[in-house]
């Protein structure tokens, strides 16, 4: 028996680029035990699927320790050890960056002086000062540099070890032992040094890392804002009285007092009192629903002006808040397909680097003037590697999925992951289930049609003593109507649901079926005699519920769903996105017309079971543009499945919730809009992300290296470079948060 796969999702430190990445990544990848190791910059996160018997999280630790990284582990007692190390790290960071500054800025004063201040000695107080900037507040670069190498790789960290080494290494020998390094005829013998050049660099590039851990760390803004809403006291409801807990400490069945102005601490149903909850954070609706006996509340939503009593149904990582909260950190991590592209070249591109630094350096040698081609040669070679980090490269895609699938779950729309919302961008059809996603699901019995010898209490009694075992929303409308009505229900047995059909159950000694009139006449059951009356009910919008009394005809019954609020505006706007919509349903095509009608859907696909809608979303598939499949119940799940890209509205089952690829946390229709308008938004970030990145380094390396020298006289200093390399990443990770303010056109 093959021994079950464990997951682990650990916090790393240090990493600086998309190189830093690939490096983590093929340290755990080469662990005993690891199956599969992914790694997200924007998260700085591992997400690593092993065999746990042979990989531990102290052998993951080391592998990432010998690749010069930091990975998080937990610890007892500490309630977020990732968060503590990782603003331990932003501090660290901000005290080199001080430190640098500090003892770099009188380098750079001093180099940039030209001879201005007549200090004595003043080449040897530059190599003094700047040993500390590169040795201390630089050191971490040089240590993650060796460890690359040792690895046979190499990263952002190669390139500034590299720059920043090369000039200070060419200084020091020009301090030290001037006449190795001057020419014959150079001023005084006296070569110059680029002191300034290695301080500078290190002072920018710890700026730039300092502002981007800070800009980073507000990506995650929204995931930590959810967090946040668990409570850590409870009020317990006892004999006595009412005593404090805390949270961890209560089981489901617990009844808890939830106050004016409360949160509420986990989920439950309410038991006593009224309220109007707002549930603004699970489902983005801004309007306060009102909770009373029977009602269903989520823990970290806010109690209103009344007061209730709540039974515990959900704890811990089971509660929809945990669950919400999973699901984004999960999406946050994975990645995108549009990143394998920035991946893929950035595998390749640090080396590459620095092999045009070496050419860089070769060709000014070759073709500089002789009194400077020395200075000139190590000056743009050091220019090539400083401005080629591949910082923004790979931010460009992670960070831009990290705050749209946190701004998402603000609206009440959760990604599994980057490649769903990915596709969700290029949606071009749109299939949507009718009942419980474009109607309410709060079916009421409109109509009772017995057959002959029978009367409408008599039928509606044994029909709901059949569906009584079921969930579905026309049984339990059926239910409902004879509860209403004050029927008392006979005995069942032998309960059998058939999803997307009818179900069948043993009353008072005799079979009863209820369900569609296909599934019926499959059965043996003769329906002509009912037929004209379920027309009928199709015709004027009513979904018809044929029921049999051991293969004979009992009667139909009509039931009317409401049509939601928010599935007008939904399907106007899809248009206007350039979607086509079609309406997939089991149920009759009269039915599925009237409600296609009064939507404008201007498809209809109806009377299909499970199998024929996920058949149907075939052959939309067909036409080449990508399909969604927007659906609540367990019927759906095969479409679901099937589609390009499945939704599932969050108050559906757990079955099509798994299937899905989006969960809408509401009910509202509205959130389809939202999830693919937010997609194409990120879609767009993104692109602007990489066309900044890769326009950067194709415009900047060849500045650098002085290609247009010859003809224009323009060089790039090694200072320059480095703050065109920080901004750059500032650039994409700023362009990144401006979808913290997206607004759904809804």
């Amino acid at each position: 028996m093959a021994t079950p796969r464990a997951r682990f999702d650990l916090p790393v430190t240090g990493m600086t680029c998309a190189g830093c990445v690939a490096s983590v990544e093929r340290a755990l990848s080469k662990s005993p035990g690891v199956e599969r190791a992914m790694v997200n910059l924007a998260t700085e996160t591992a997400t690593v699927i092993a065999d746990p018997e042979r990989a531990t999280l102290e052998s993951l630790a080391d592998a990432v320790k010998r690749a010069g990284y930091g990975l998080i582990l937990p610890e007892p007692g500490v309630a977020d050890a990732a968060e503590e190390a990782r603003a331990k790290e932003r501090t660290d960071v901000r005290r080199s960056f001080l430190l640098a500054l500090a003892f770099g800025a009188p380098v750079v004063v001093l180099g940039m002086s030209h001879g201005a201040f007549a200090i004595p000695y003043d080449a040897w107080i530059q190599l003094a000062l700047t040993a500390v900037v590169l040795g201390i507040a630089g050191g971490a670069y040089y240590r993650r540099a060796w460890a690359a190498l040792r690895h046979g790789s190499a990263d952002m960290n190669t390139l500034v070890a590299l720059g920043t080494g090369a000039a200070f290494a060419y200084s020091a020998v020009a301090t030290i032992a001037p006449a190795s390094v001057a020419p014959p005829d150079s001023h005084h013998g006296i070569p110059h040094v680029y002191f300034e050049a290695a301080a500078g660099i290190m002072i920018l590039v710890l700026l730039g890392r300092w502002l981007e851990t800070g800009a980073r760390a507000r990506t995650s803004a929204a995931i930590r804002r959810l967090a946040r809403r668990q409570v850590r006291r409870v009020r317990v409801v006892e004999v006595g009285g009412e005593s404090e807990r805390d949270v961890n400490d209560v089981a489901v069945g617990t009844v808890l007092a939830v106050r004016e102005g409360e949160t509420v601490p986990l989920d439950g149903t309410v038991i006593d009192g009224t309220s109007n909850v707002d549930e603004s954070m699970l489902t983005g609706e801004s309007i306060p629903v009102l909770k009373s006996l029977g009602s269903e509340v989520f823990g970290g939503t806010i109690n209103g002006s009344g007061a209730f009593r709540l039974r515990v149904t959900r704890v811990g990582a089971d509660t929809v808040l945990q669950q919400i909260v999973r699901m984004v950190e999960e999406a946050q991590g994975s990645k995108a397909p549009v990143q394998q592209l920035a991946d893929r070249v950035s595998a390749i591109f640090v080396p590459i680097v620095v092999a045009v630094a070496l050419a860089t350096f070769a060709a000014w040698m070759a073709f500089g003037a002789p009194e400077t081609r020395l200075t000139m040669a190590l000056v743009n070679a050091v220019a090539v590697l400083i401005i080629a980090c591949p910082c923004a490269m790979g931010l460009a895609t992670p960070t831009a999925v990290l705050v749209a699938t946190g701004r998402g779950a603000e609206l009440g729309v959760l990604f599994k992951g980057g490649a769903a919302l990915e596709t969700a961008g290029r949606i071009g059809v749109v299939a949507l289930d009718k009942t419980g996603t474009l109607t309410s699901g709060n079916a009421v019995v409109t109509d009772v049609l017995p057959a002959e010898g029978l009367d409408e209490d008599t039928l509606l009694s044994l029909a709901a003593a059949a569906e009584s075992g079921s969930r579905h929303p026309l049984a339990e409308a059926i239910v409902a109507e004879a509860s209403r009505r004050g029927l008392a229900l006979p005995s069942a047995v032998g309960f059998e649901g058939i999803p997307g059909s009818g179900a069948s159950a043993i009353v008072g000694g005799r079979r009863i079926l209820v369900g569609r009139e296909e599934w019926l006449a499959g059965a043996g059951v003769a329906i002509g005699s009912l037929t004209d009356a379920a027309m009928d009910l199709g015709r004027r919008g009513r979904t018809p519920v044929l029921i049999a009394i051991d293969a004979a005809p009992g009667g139909v019954i009509g039931i009317a769903d409401t049509v939601r609020e928010g599935a007008a505006p939904a399907i106007s706007a899809l248009a206007k996105l350039g979607c086509d919509t079609v309406l997939v349903t089991g149920d009759r095509e009269e039915t599925a017309n009237a409600v296609a009608q009064q939507l404008r859907i201007p498809h209809v696909a109806a009377g299909l079971s499970p199998a024929g809608k996920a058949e149907k979303i075939a052959q939309l598939k067909t036409s080449g543009r990508r399909v969604a499949m927007v659906g609540d119940g367990i019927n759906d799940a095969p479409a679901l499945a099937a589609a390009d890209l499945g939704v599932a509205v969050g108050t559906g089952s757990d079955i099509a919730i798994a299937a899905s690829d989006v969960t809408l946390v509401g009910s509202d229709p509205r959130g389809i809009v939202t999830a693919l308008e937010l997609s194409r938004r990120t879609l767009r970030t993104i692109r602007q992300n990489l066309a900044w990145a890769f326009g950067y380094n194709v415009l900047g390396i060849p500045v650098a290296a002085g290609v247009l020298y010859p003809w224009t006289g323009w060089l790039l200093s090694p200072v320059l470079a480095s703050a065109a390399m920080a901004l750059s990443s500032l650039s994409v990770v700023s362009n990144s948060l401006r979808l913290r303010t997206f607004r759904p056109n809804v």
